[in-house]
C-alpha cells in the first residue's frame, strides 16, 4: 500500500491486487519467481536490441507490470461473486470460451475473462483473470449421481466471505475505497485465492480426478486458488530456451501462432510443468496423511495484434493445419500494411502532423487483450497427469455466452466489438483534429508511424 494514497480508485485497487497476488504466488510456487526473473531479463535484452520497435505493442512499463491469472469455480453463485470482486477493480467479463470441445482430454468447463475494457484503463494496468466454471450437468463427463453429489458439495462451501463481498460492492458503487478499507479488501481478496490448508477428502478427490483433474481441482477441495499466474514477455522463444537452461521443465510446445518473419498476432503461450505440491488428505477411515498434487503451474505469454472477425476465421483455419511458418506464410501477409489492406487486424489512427493533412496520420496496432480456447485447453492438457474420461456418445449440455452472462449477472462484452470501438474512436479523434469526415480515414494511407 502507498501511504501517500488516501483513496484507491478501481485501477489502483487492480494494480495493487495484481502485485499482491504475484507476491503470494511467488511464495507458494518458487518457480514462478524464476519465471519472472527470466521474463525481465528477456524483456530488457529485447529492448536493448530492438529499441523503440520493441515497444510497438505496449510500453516496457506496461509489459513489465502485465499479468493474467486463472481461477476455477464451480457454480453460478460463485462466478457471480467473483464478478463482484473484480468489478471493484474495474474488471469486466469479456468473451465466452468453451473448453469442453477444445481439448482431447477431459476439461469440463466454460470460461470468461475479467479485465479492463477501456483503452486508458488497459494502459494503466491490464490485469486479467481467466475464470472457468464447471459444468456438472454435462453427461459426457458426469453421471446424474455424480452431478448431484458434486452440486451438494459445491453448494455447501463458501469461497468468499461477507466482508470481502461487502467491500467489493462498496468499491464498485463508490468508485473506490478509502485507504484503510482498501487494505482490508486487498488482504481478503488475496487470501481468498491462496492454496487451502484444510485436509482434502481423499476418496472424493480421487473419484473426481478419474473423470477430470480440472474437475477435481474445482470440486474436490473446499476452497479455490490461483491456478496459474502469467507475466508477459517480448520474446517467448528465448524465454523458453532460458527456462530450460535453468533446469525448469517446460511443456512440450508454445501454444498459438508460430515464430515467423511476419507480424505477431493474437497470443502465444507456454508454461513450466505443474509441480508436485504437498497437500494434506483425509482418508476414508479418518486418518490424515501427506501426499501431493500437480495442479498449479507458471504460464508466460507473448501478445500480438488483435485480429478482426475475418482475420480470426483465417487464424482458426490455419491453426487446424498446424502452427508452422509454412502455413502462416500461406495464410497471412508478412507486413502490417498487408493486414490492414486485407482487413485482417485492428489498428488505431492518430495525427502526428496536422499540417500534413491525411499524410500526417500514423497507424498503431491494437494489442490483443483476450484468450484462445484451443491454446488455453492446450496449456491445461499439457499440465494434466491423466487424460480423464469423456463419453462422446452422450450429448453435451448447451452453454453459450448468453447463459454465462446470466450466471455472472452481468453482460459479457464481445471482444471484437471492443476492438472495433477502439478503432472507431481513434478515427473520430483523428478526423476531428484534421477537420474532416471520419469516413475519409477508413482507407487512408499512413505516414512513417505505420511501420509497414
Amino acid at each position: 500500500m502507498d501511504p501517500s494514497v488516501s483513496f484507491y480508485e478501481p485501477w489502483q485497487l487492480r494494480a495493487a491486487f495484481a502485485r499482491s497476488l504475484s507476491d503470494m504466488y511467488g511464495r507458494e510456487v518458487p518457480a514462478y519467481t524464476t519465471l519472472l526473473e527470466v521474463s525481465h531479463e528477456v524483456n530488457a535484452d529485447v529492448v536493448r536490441a530492438r529499441g523503440a520497435d520493441a515497444e510497438r505493442l505496449g510500453s516496457i512499463d506496461r509489459v513489465t507490470a502485465e499479468r493474467h491469472g486463472a481461477i476455477r469455480v464451480g457454480t453460478p453463485a460463485e462466478i457471480s461473486q467473483v464478478a463482484r470482486i473484480f468489478g471493484a477493480m474495474g474488471m469486466h467479463p469479456v468473451g465466452f470460451y468453451d473448453l469442453r470441445d477444445a481439448s482431447s482430454s477431459s476439461v469440463p468447463v466454460i470460461s470468461t475473462a475479467f479485465r479492463p475494457v477501456d483503452r486508458d484503463e488497459l494502459a494503466r494496468n491490464p490485469f486479467r483473470v481467466f475464470t472457468s466454471m464447471l459444468v456438472p450437468s454435462d453427461r459426457r463427463f458426469f453421471s446424474a449421481d455424480l452431478q448431484a453429489r458434486l452440486e451438494r458439495f459445491l453448494g455447501a462451501r463458501t469461497l468468499f466471505g461477507p466482508e470481502l463481498l461487502a467491500l467489493a460492492d462498496r468499491a464498485e458503487a463508490d468508485g473506490g475505497l478509502a485507504a484503510a478499507d482498501a487494505e482490508t479488501f486487498l488482504r481478503l481478496a488475496t487470501a481468498a485465492f491462496e492454496l487451502g490448508r484444510e485436509p482434502v477428502d481423499q476418496a472424493w478427490y480421487r473419484e473426481l480426478e478419474a473423470v477430470s483433474a480440472v474437475a477435481a481441482d474445482i470440486g474436490g477441495v473446499p476452497t479455490t486458488h490461483i491456478n496459474h499466474l502469467t507475466p508477459r514477455v517480448l520474446d517467448i522463444d528465448d524465454l523458453y530456451a532460458r527456462m530450460e537452461a535453468r533446469g525448469i521443465t517446460m511443456i512440450d510446445a508454445i501454444q498459438g501462432p508460430p515464430l515467423w518473419e511476419g507480424p505477431d498476432v493474437l497470443l502465444r503461450q507456454t508454461s513450466f510443468r505443474a509441480l508436485a505440491e504437498p497437500r494434506t488428505f483425509r482418508t476414508p477411515d479418518g486418518e490424515v496423511v501427506q501426499d501431493s498434487l500437480r495442479v498449479r503451474f507458471g504460464e508466460v505469454e507473448a501478445r500480438g495484434i488483435a485480429l478482426t472477425r475475418p482475420g480470426r476465421a483465417r487464424y482458426d483455419a490455419a491453426i487446424t493445419q498446424g502452427a508452422t511458418p509454412e502455413v502462416w506464410r500461406e495464410s497471412f501477409p508478412d507486413t502490417e500494411a498487408g493486414l490492414v489492406e486485407q482487413g485482417l487486424a485492428y489498428f488505431t489512427y492518430e495525427v502526428s502532423d496536422a499540417g500534413a493533412g491525411l499524410a500526417g496520420i500514423t497507424r498503431e496496432p491494437v494489442v490483443y487483450e483476450d484468450f484462445l480456447p484451443r491454446s488455453a485447453a492446450g496449456i491445461f492438457q499439457s499440465n494434466l497427469t491423466e487424460e480423464g474420461t469423456k463419453d462422446a456418445s452422450q450429448s453435451g449440455e448447451d452453454r453459450d455466452a448468453d447463459w454465462l452472462s446470466g450466471a455472472v449477472g452481468r453482460d459479457l462484452h464481445d471482444p471484437f466489438d471492443l476492438y472495433a470501438a477502439q478503432v472507431a474512436a481513434s478515427r473520430d479523434r483523428a478526423a476531428s483534429d484534421l477537420g474532416v469526415d471520419p469516413h475519409q480515414l477508413e482507407n487512408v494511407p499512413t505516414g512513417e508511424g505505420a511501420q509497414a
